[in-house]
């Protein structure tokens, strides 16, 4: 019976100890995409020649935006000039010609573009995404991981051709050791999971 306990507990522990390959530089599907709006964000609405009606305003949860003669327009996981083309349409109604520019001022983007750290890091969150952002970016925002992090058995979740595939990241090498072959790109929408050590 205690031969039983024993080979059950090392079982469990081992299922517990999945391993997936090792995302580095050429893997994992490497791309870049314009910036989308989000909630949270903060746009500037500049209307050519209307400064009555331009100006500065927070996209709101809910994904929309409201100003002088265009209300709840939505905003979210459009670019700048996708937006600045629907306001121009919308305001078009009242004014001959609109152009509009938008500028976006304060960026946190939608979540789906955003970078989630979850786990043992030392403040778990959801990082606005930047390009050429790195695991050694993520890891300073964050503040590291904790003591009882299991840093070299750290993962990604990341979305590849619609496909949602797991990449093993070496955290320990490349915070405690310095290994900076173990830092690795991050895309917008990774899902970075940090377990914790079982000992």
């Amino acid at each position: 019976m205690k031969q039983f306990i024993i080979l059950c507990s090392v079982f469990l522990l081992l299922s517990g100890c999945k391993t997936y390959p090792l995302l580095s530089d050429t893997e994992g599907g490497v791309f870049s995409r314009d910036y989308l709006i989000g909630p949270g964000d903060n746009i500037d609405i500049i209307v050519w020649r209307n400064p009555e009606i331009s100006m500065a305003v927070p996209v709101r949860p809910d994904g929309k935006i409201t100003t002088p003669l265009v209300e709840d327009l939505p905003a979210s996981g459009k670019t700048s000039t996708q937006l600045a083309r629907d306001i121009e349409e919308t305001l078009s109604k009242y004014i001959q010609e609109p152009v509009v520019t938008v500028v976006v001022t304060q960026f946190v983007g939608p979540y789906s573009e955003q970078i989630r750290v979850i786990g043992e890091a030392a403040e778990p969150q959801a990082l606005a995404y930047r390009e050429n952002m790195t695991l050694m970016d993520v890891m300073i925002a964050v503040g590291g991981i904790t003591d009882f992090a299991a840093g070299n058995r750290a993962r990604i979740i990341r979305a590849v051709d619609g496909e949602q595939k797991q990449f093993g990241v070496r955290l320990n090498d490349l915070i405690r050791d310095g290994d900076i072959t173990a830092n690795v790109p991050m895309l917008q929408g990774d899902v970075l999971v940090i377990p914790e050590s079982f000992f």
